[in-house]
């Protein structure tokens, strides 16, 4: 069991009663899934793209990527419906706790001039979206085995009802929010 967990378990229960006065341990907002997206605009042109950012994908997250398709067709995009475009992997669980581990404690430090995470990209449902710029953060991607740099979208589901309370839960996973 990761260390997370059990710390979400034990102390950020704790601390989320204390805050908001919850009357019942189930009411306390918990970390439901989390999302990583990665499009891939260029894989219309050339599908060994899409291969290689599937891999790194996988690499990151240690999950099976799911290819994603264009929903409608953009003529000023070259894009017709159905084209495969992107690829996510939708974490719960042990691998979750795991992939928020190493992003908080290992991967975001590495960020050029990394000043903290915008606190302001909650969604007003209790959501966190967080837009990386380049998959080489991440330890176990290899720098001379990538073909291109990519970014990619994180986004963090909980069951908070506001963004008080799911920038409180972040807060005590460590999430690094600017000031």
């Amino acid at each position: 069991m990761s260390r997370l967990k059990d710390t979400y378990k034990n102390e950020i229960v704790d601390a989320m009663i204390k805050k908001f006065g919850y009357k019942n341990i189930m009411q306390v907002p918990k970390l439901e899934k989390v999302v990583v997206n990665m499009g891939v605009g260029e894989a219309k042109e050339n599908a060994k793209i899409l291969e290689s950012a599937i891999k790194d994908l996988e690499t990151i997250t240690g999950q099976k990527a799911v290819v994603t398709k264009a929903k409608k067709s953009v003529a000023n995009f070259k894009i017709r419906e159905g084209m495969s475009i992107g690829c996510k992997v939708t974490l719960r669980g042990e691998r979750m706790y795991e992939f928020v581990d190493r992003l908080i404690n290992l991967a975001l430090p590495r960020v050029r001039d990394f000043r903290g995470v915008n606190p302001n990209a909650f969604d007003g449902r209790g959501n966190y979206a967080l837009g990386i710029k380049e998959q080489l953060i991440f330890p176990e991607i290899e720098y001379d085995k990538i073909d291109k740099v990519r970014g990619m979208d994180v986004i963090f589901v909980t069951t908070a009802n506001t963004d008080e309370e799911a920038r409180e839960l972040l807060t005590l996973f460590n999430m690094p929010f600017a000031k």
